[in-house]
């Protein structure tokens, strides 16, 4: 017969928790936006929320909570002698600021009713919800976290956006703003998974790959320095800061995605002034 064990954890901000009998530990961001890697034991099944994880040949897993993540989640681990251990995670929840900017040009808050442009518009959504759904063995999340770029904290992840008066989808990212041509490097290791010149909102785009459904986006780029396919290391520069696309001004739009699951990446390199809203 399996054991069923449950522990309820209270939310905390980097915690390092761990079972001890069964080599668990849980070192992250409990919060809206965050992302939580974990170690056991690698002929162990994880499951998330009822979702399957991908466990490295070392042991290691990934996960996170979207911007609306509820205050409760569920992790359940089925190791190889039957055990199986459930444990409840409290999600620390957040209130998201209101940010209105105005000055964008009409036709790039609502798009003109064109079907060249919308079948253009379309075929982006394909490509960038195709780099969403890879799942890479390779666990380039571990080499660490630093920030992609030098600059003013112009955004932050989960913000209400009001674009010329019309209220849109919240802020899905962290903004740098810095000049034209200031570098922006890789913040871990990774693969390129899409490279874009021309989106028609998110301008000049980069997609890094970091392994288990861990992606970083780079929008507005002036300069795309990598192809598809390309390993990056951490520090390696991969294009440069730019004003392509929907924007008021040069900056790096900086984005995480966990699958579909639009994460904080505010939360896994240092804090800067007003980083985290």
């Amino acid at each position: 017969m399996k054991r069923l064990c449950l522990l309820s954890i209270i939310a905390i901000l980097f915690p390092n928790i761990a079972l001890a009998d069964r080599n668990l530990t849980l070192n992250g961001n409990f919060i809206q936006g965050g992302l939580v890697v974990g170690k056991i034991d690698p002929k162990a099944t994880v499951e998330f929320d009822g979702k399957k994880l991908r466990v490295s040949p070392e042991g290691d897993f990934l996960f996170g909570f979207g911007r609306d993540a509820p205050a409760k989640a569920k992790l359940t681990v089925h190791m190889p002698d039957g055990y199986v251990h459930v444990q409840e995670i409290d999600v620390k929840q957040r209130e998201y600021k209101v940010q209105r900017i105005d000055g964008l040009p009409p036709k790039k808050v609502t798009p003109p009713d064109d079907p060249e442009l919308w079948a253009k518009l379309k075929e982006e959504r394909r490509k960038t919800k195709i780099a969403r759904d890879l799942d890479l063995p390779q666990p380039g999340f571990l080499s660490g976290w630093i920030w992609p770029a030098e600059g003013r904290i112009s955004g932050v992840f989960g913000s209400q956006r009001i674009l010329n008066g019309k209220p849109k989808n919240p802020h899905s990212g962290v903004d740098v703003a810095a000049p034209t041509g200031t570098p922006i490097i890789a913040p871990a290791d990774g693969e390129i998974v899409l490279a874009e010149p021309d989106m028609y909102f998110n301008g000049s785009m980069v997609f890094i790959d970091h392994g288990h459904g861990l992606k970083t986006a780079y929008l507005h780029m002036n300069q795309i320095d990598v192809k598809v396919g390309q390993k990056v290391k951490r520090g390696e520069q991969i294009g440069t800061i730019g004003a392509t696309g929907r924007v008021t001004g040069p900056h790096l739009h900086w984005m995480m995605y966990w699958f579909d699951v639009k994460l904080d990446a505010a939360w896994v390199v240092p804090e800067r002034p007003g980083s985290r809203g």
